[in-house]
């Protein structure tokens, strides 16, 4: 390539790129939508209306959260990898970016070509819980009972290929407890049942499971989290009970569908993070239970890696199926 060539390929670049930074800057001229796969008043759908005020103020149109309800997630995370109207975005779960393309190849939609990373919002580690009346003093008591007690305990969890059936699977691998799963509609059913004694043991959300703890009704026993969480701080995980390679978060984000132009998507990026970041929204965020993040999108993709090679492992290694 000559050099009269390579300065005309030079000055076609760079008009490219202003003009693509110049569209994300025009961007949006409609309202977003910021698409919610469960109920009002779930976790997703608390941070996504946390979200949407300040988003709205910042993008300069409003961010209207729609709940599209069902399989888990997967009908909104589906609507948001299909939208082509450039202006739908998804507060979604890591059951959404990760497990639910491991479980079924069949899945409408491929997390991994079909969405595009955003930014993660908050993780946090699950708790075991158990009965107030289950027996031992600490997790390395209870999981010596279970030990014994083998199949004759059931576990519970908010359904096939979440990460309270996959951590539990993993638990079982790790330390050689054999308790049955009972899949539920959801964490409150899960409760209810081991409020009623039809189940031994649940891995839960900190935020659902501390205040059954706190009337005595349920205890918790540890953490998933690699070491004491700033979430749990006064909890062991188990880890320190002697469970060896044991790690396990729960986590939110906001991805966009993967036509969405990169420049758009990085400042998408730059403006959640900033949000997340902020003292006020970051003290929201722990309220509801987790520990705020704000990442690149290149932080949420890898993420999404380590999970995916995590969990992936946990449903071969068990023979998971949905």
């Amino acid at each position: 390539m000559n050099v009269f060539n390579r300065r005309r390929l030079f000055i076609w670049a760079l008009g490219v790129g202003s003009a693509s930074m110049a569209q994300a800057q025009t961007w949006p001229n409609k309202p977003v939508r910021l698409v919610v796969g469960f109920p009002a008043g779930s976790s997703p759908d608390l941070s996504a209306r946390l979200l949407a005020e300040p988003m709205s103020k910042a993008l300069g149109q409003p961010v209207i959260v729609d709940n599209k309800v069902g399989a888990g997630g997967n009908i909104a995370a589906d609507a948001v990898a299909k939208a082509t109207d450039g202006h739908t975005l998804g507060l979604m779960i890591n059951g959404n970016m990760t497990i639910a393309g491991l479980l079924n190849p069949k899945l409408s939609y491929d997390p991994l070509k079909d969405l595009a990373p955003v930014s993660l919002i908050g993780t946090a580690p699950l708790v075991l819980t158990v009965p107030a009346d289950a027996p031992g003093t600490d997790a390395a008591q209870w999981l010596a009972q279970m030990r014994s007690s083998g199949a004759q305990a059931n576990y519970g969890s908010p359904g096939i290929g979440t990460v309270g059936h996959l951590g539990m699977e993993l638990l079982k691998a790790r330390t050689g407890i054999a308790p049955v799963h009972v899949p539920y509609p959801g964490n409150p059913q899960v409760i209810t049942a081991l409020l009623g004694g039809q189940i031994q043991a649940a891995l839960l959300p900190p935020a659902l499971a501390a205040a059954q703890a706190r009337n005595g009704k349920l205890r918790i026993l540890g953490s998933t989290s690699s070491g004491r969480s700033i979430l749990t701080p006064d909890l062991p995980s188990l880890s320190e009970a002697g469970v060896k390679d044991f790690q396990l978060e729960i986590w939110n984000a906001v991805a966009a569908p993967a036509s969405m132009p990169a420049a758009q998507v990085s400042r998408l990026s730059a403006i959640i993070s900033e949000i997340v970041r902020s003292s006020e929204i970051r003290a929201k965020i722990f309220q509801q239970g987790w520990q705020a993040v704000g990442s690149a999108p290149e932080g949420l993709k890898n993420r999404i890696a380590a999970d995916t090679q995590a969990l992936g492992r946990i449903i071969k290694d068990q023979n998971i199926q949905p």
